[in-house]
């Protein structure tokens, strides 16, 4: 286990609206207001995009992602978190449950989906961390590690 301490810094509560692409808005409003680590949850809608659902093979030393097609409004309930990588740009790792007419979809939301009518987002900031978003070789991702 890695871990840092920090402090909380700035809250900023967004109101996403139709149309805006997610992760991509959360992240550049990070960016814009220097956010270098923090917490992020958001409800309300979204439709049009994909979801990652699982590896396709979780032994394979290779991630092949399932992806899930959205493609209508779905409510939306997500948390995630904010950490730069290793060249200082804020990334957005969030989870989502997502549903419609009783059935849901829950997955990781990096390859993007689209906001639906609305979407509210607090961001509470963390200061004093260490932690980032390192490239780690086996997986080939931008996993969360001390600086």
């Amino acid at each position: 286990m890695q871990y840092s301490e920090g402090t909380i810094g700035r809250v900023f509560t967004l109101r996403l609206e139709d149309g805006d692409k997610i992760p991509d808005c959360i992240e550049t409003f990070a960016k814009d207001h220097d956010i270098k680590a923090a917490h992020c949850t958001m409800i309300g809608g979204v439709d049009k995009g994909n979801i990652v659902a699982g590896p396709k093979d979780s032994t394979s030393p290779v991630i092949d992602p399932i992806l899930h097609a959205i493609s209508d409004a779905h409510e939306v309930a997500a948390v995630g978190t904010i950490f730069a990588n290793e060249e200082g740009i804020p990334l957005l790792h969030m989870h989502a449950a997502l549903g419609r007419d009783g059935e849901t979809r829950t997955g990781c939301i990096r390859p993007g989906l689209d906001v639906w009518l609305v979407g509210e987002v607090i961001i509470i900031e963390i200061l004093n961390s260490d932690m980032l978003r390192k490239k780690e070789p086996k997986s080939g991702l931008e996993l969360l590690a001390k600086g």
